[in-house]
């Protein structure tokens, strides 16, 4: 093997990967009993993959984000989403403000800013929620740049599940 070929991280180490996926897996049953729903947490996985540039993340979460009723048009938007108008409601402003806080990791002021931004518009059930989606996808974000994941080539209307 040469050594510019992928050091896939799940594979090097399923036992670890397969941890995260149980993670992954408890963190979705909680965001929801928490009533945050899949649309809301895959526009926040976009907007951190966005951020860290993970393309194999950013196309599955838009398929997932489609499957649970996105649009196309938020979806393209979405790296502009304080630019556009009512486009996107308040809750969704203010999750992906927890995101980019989360994922950015601006000054301390900044962070507290959104967070308690956040805190007027959702339960801090649902703050919490929402940053552990940002933790999560941040981490999934570092597996999949550094493991240098493969982006397939899709049709638009393939499900998320391949």
């Amino acid at each position: 093997m040469a050594v510019s070929d992928p050091l896939f991280l799940d594979k090097s180490n399923p036992e670890l990967w397969n941890s995260i996926g149980k993670f992954a897996n408890q963190l979705a049953k909680s965001y929801q009993a928490a009533g945050i729903s899949d649309r809301l947490a895959e526009l926040v996985n976009l907007r951190v993959s966005q951020i860290n540039g993970c393309a194999y993340c950013l196309d599955l979460h838009a398929r997932k984000a489609i499957d649970a009723g996105e649009s196309l048009q938020r979806i393209n938007l979405l790296s502009t989403w304080n630019e556009c108008g009512g486009l996107f409601d308040e809750e969704e402003c203010a999750a992906l403000a927890i995101a980019e806080a989360a994922t950015t990791l601006p000054t301390p002021e900044e962070r507290i800013a959104a967070v308690a931004s956040a805190r007027l518009v959702f339960t801090d059930e649902q703050v919490a929620a929402i940053q552990w989606i940002a933790v999560a996808m941040n981490a999934f974000n570092r597996i999949s740049v550094l493991s240098r994941h493969p982006v397939k080539d899709r049709t638009l209307t393939e499900s998320a599940q391949q």
